[in-house]
């Protein structure tokens, strides 16, 4: 079954945050608390959604996304940014359905894209989604400024 998420998922959704995390080699740059994802998911002004797989009272996967702008298509899409199913529920379609729902989700809203990001280690998932019909932008680089860097841009003084 796939549903939105509630408040009182969040600690499912911080734990297979880590669990995320952890696969891609990368749990020490886990900084979310619960605080701030029940802040982005559910507080005044929502920026994120999720939705949850569940395999009868267990929480078995989510998919977190939020709202892009193509401003070529003059649409909006949906960007996913995690998807996770958890190992020892894994090849039950729980994956699969989350990509069907969010699918769903831009149809009906006529949004123009579905899109995200893979590690290109990661075979498994890049040989899932391409069953699906997904098509990597193998001309595209992702570029990403963050921590110290992110702080020089921001304080830096305009040229004009």
């Amino acid at each position: 079954m796939i549903r939105p998420a509630t408040p009182d998922d969040v600690p499912a959704i911080i734990d297979m945050i880590r669990g995320l995390a952890e696969y891609e080699k990368a749990l020490d740059k886990v900084e979310t608390t619960a605080e701030q994802l029940h802040d982005a998911l559910f507080g005044a002004s929502p920026a994120a959604f999720c939705h949850i797989a569940t395999d009868g009272d267990r929480v078995a996967g989510y998919a977190l996304w939020f709202v892009s702008y193509s401003t070529w298509r003059g649409k909006h899409g949906i960007y996913l940014e995690d998807l996770f199913v958890h190992p020892d529920h894994r090849g039950r379609g729980h994956g699969k359905e989350l990509l069907i729902e969010l699918a769903g989700i831009c149809v009906e809203r006529d949004y123009g894209r579905f899109e995200w990001a893979v590690l290109n280690w990661n075979t498994p998932a890049i040989e899932f989604y391409r069953s699906l019909g997904a098509a990597p932008l193998d001309e595209w680089i992702t570029y990403r400024i963050t921590g110290s860097a992110l702080d020089k841009l921001a304080a830096a003084e305009s040229t004009r």
